[in-house]
């Protein structure tokens, strides 16, 4: 039988990185194809049209449509509340029925936006979701949406999302550094980093019908303050032959960036340990994935200068 994974947001940071690391593996995975749809292939922001486009891959029994797609500008969803709604919501719901019509599995990529943020431990899949933000909750919406289509149906929450193929955080802090010796970053915001490469690795598992339907936090465990991401982050480049001025980033405060338009929750850190049971052991820390990263595209890092 036919086993194919479907991307949406093909061309963003984690469906760049699934496109590419499910095809390297593909006879490993068991798939027969991997297709990735982009902005142009998939429109989000009309429902009816991203349907139509879903239904021409001819979906079947067995096929894993994974959901990257997504307005993340947590200030535009808040002045474009209709649009943010449409992309976050409406069109995951359509798209997720029609999945859910001809057999195939929809695992949609969620965030911890959709949390308070006010609790002192990790937050677990059971604590109750209260978004601050519109992003937050017109992602909350397409959850519920996807998770009602089809109870076969899964959510992967992420949060702090870096790799190589579209800059991030890390790349950007390294990148100041790389020219200035004054870093900033804020100090007192709480979340947890996930690795591309490792969350490719991760949501595969969903490729078999044996890993349930439902909810999943997955990023790398351990939680910092952007402030320790970024440390973190220009140690490693020192260690591994970047130029960079300065290991320290001196801290700002989240009440400090008054250019936000959306509030933002304090501390999401995810807890991890639903998903580690099934991949058989915790998920590797955030320092080891950070490393790593910098480790193997360092040069690539150091050309951003």
């Amino acid at each position: 039988m036919q086993k194919r994974a479907i991307i949406l947001g093909a061309q963003g940071r984690l469906g760049t990185a699934l496109v590419q690391a499910w095809s390297q593996a593909s006879v490993d995975l068991g798939l027969t194809s991997i297709i990735g749809l982009g902005r142009k292939e998939i429109d989000f922001s009309d429902p009816l049209a991203a349907r139509q486009s879903l239904e021409a891959q001819a979906l079947q029994s067995g096929d894993l449509i994974v959901n990257c797609a997504a307005m993340t500008d947590v200030d535009g969803c808040e002045t474009k509340r209709e649009l943010a709604t449409t992309i976050n919501a409406t069109t995951p719901e359509a798209l997720s029925r029609l999945a859910a019509q001809r057999g195939a599995r929809f695992l949609h990529i969620s965030t911890d936006y959709i949390f308070e943020g006010t609790l002192d431990r990790p937050y677990r899949e059971t604590d109750e979701a209260l978004p601050l933000s519109h992003y937050g909750a017109s992602k909350l919406a397409g959850e519920e949406a996807v998770m009602a289509a089809s109870p076969h149906h899964a959510i992967a929450r992420v949060s702090w999302v870096f790799g190589p193929d579209r800059l991030s955080f890390v790349d950007q802090v390294i990148k100041r550094a790389l020219t200035s010796t004054t870093i900033t970053a804020v100090h007192d915001k709480i979340s947890s980093p996930s690795y591309t490469h490792d969350l490719a690795e991760w949501l595969a598992f969903f490729l078999t019908p044996e890993t349930p339907g439902g909810i999943y936090h997955l990023c790398n465990s351990g939680r910092c303050s952007w402030r320790d991401y970024g440390e973190h982050a220009l140690q490693m480049a020192a260690r591994y032959g970047l130029p960079v001025l300065t290991t320290t980033v001196a801290p700002l405060s989240l009440s400090d960036m008054t250019q936000f338009v959306a509030k933002r929750p304090v501390n999401t850190a995810l807890e991890t340990a639903k998903f580690a049971a099934f991949y058989g052991k915790p998920l590797r820390s955030w320092h080891e994935a950070v490393e790593e990263y910098v480790k193997n595209y360092g040069s690539q890092l150091k050309a951003l200068s």
